[in-house]
């Protein structure tokens, strides 16, 4: 009896063991967790795999909660608009996408030698009717366009000269802290193909720098002044960590829009360049400009996006 225990007892070591190196060479550790949940979804029935039909349908659409959060969203942006002399209500913009989309150089602004340095472009790629708004330089520093971006929740841009923000950093500070993105137009505001290479990188990563101890985040966008560059400019910008360079395919004024494409008109995906101007340089305040950017943009059925998202 002792002999067949014992014989017992080394059996049952020898299927232990066996068993573990058979685990040891099976399926990597996703491929075993996600059998068993196939298997249990198979066995459901008609009704839970109905329910789980509904929820990937509403979980695409935003779902009923989402959906209301969002009507209630837009239901303030109509009583903001009101408030702001708007002639209509800014269309929402769609939920970003899960994936960004792959930015490429636009034809006709690359330069020789370029490849895997940051794409130069004045257009994201999608098919939604959205486009997105830049705000250059820092020279006015209105705070009734804080307050009107903020209650109208549109979506915006700041790419920053220090030149002109070294007298008021905290206007941009409430900026950021409303969730606009602070960006890189260079310290000086030069124009930047007349620069050797180190002169560039003094200006452009030096910019990199101050927005950094300023606001906290190092810009991974950067426009250059004037909207000129050469291979260098790029070169600087992917050594300071510059990801992408957009341009702008249209430019808002407080009285007219300008045009870069032929048709003049917008596509989806367009970005729009205005300034940080004032009455003393316009014909209109930074909220006049908003208004008639807006009236552009609404007036053609599209929606401000917020850039970020898409770059």
């Amino acid at each position: 009896m002792r002999a067949y225990r014992a014989r017992a007892a080394l059996a049952s070591l020898v299927v232990a063991a066996l068993g573990s190196g058979c685990a040891a060479e099976g399926p990597p550790e996703a491929t075993r967790s996600a059998r068993p949940a196939a298997e249990t979804g198979a066995q459901r029935g008609p009704e839970a795999q109905q329910q789980d039909a509904r929820k990937a349908r509403e979980a695409a659409g935003g779902g009923p909660a989402r959906r209301g959060k969002a009507a209630l969203s837009q239901k303030a942006r109509a009583a903001a608009a009101k408030k702001w002399g708007l002639k209509q209500t800014p269309l929402a913009a769609p939920p970003p996408p899960a994936v960004k989309p792959r930015i490429t150089t636009r034809k006709g602004f690359e330069v020789t030698g370029g490849e895997g340095l940051p794409p130069v472009f004045t257009t994201v790629p999608t098919k939604e009717k959205i486009v997105f708004l830049t705000i250059d330089d820092g020279a006015e520093k209105d705070p009734e366009l804080l307050r009107m971006m903020s209650d109208l929740r549109i979506p915006y841009s700041a790419f920053l000269s220090d030149y002109v923000i070294n007298d008021d950093y905290g206007y941009f500070e409430k900026m950021r802290d409303s969730g606009v993105a602070l960006h890189n137009h260079t310290l000086n505001h030069p124009y930047l193909p007349g620069l050797s290479y180190s002169q560039q990188k003094r200006e452009i990563c030096g910019q990199q720098d101050k927005l950094e101890k300023r606001y906290g985040s190092r810009p991974r966008l950067m426009r250059p002044p004037y909207g000129n560059y050469n291979k260098d400019t790029l070169r600087v910008a992917k050594k300071c960590g510059i990801k992408a360079v957009p341009l702008w395919a249209s430019e808002a004024f407080p009285d007219h829009m300008e045009w870069r494409e032929w048709d003049r008109d917008l596509h989806p995906g367009d970005i729009i360049l205005t300034h940080f101007r004032g009455e003393d340089e316009w014909e209109g305040s930074m909220p006049d400009m908003i208004r008639r950017v807006m009236q552009t943009v609404t007036e053609k059925g599209y929606a401000v996006a917020r850039l970020e998202d898409y770059v």
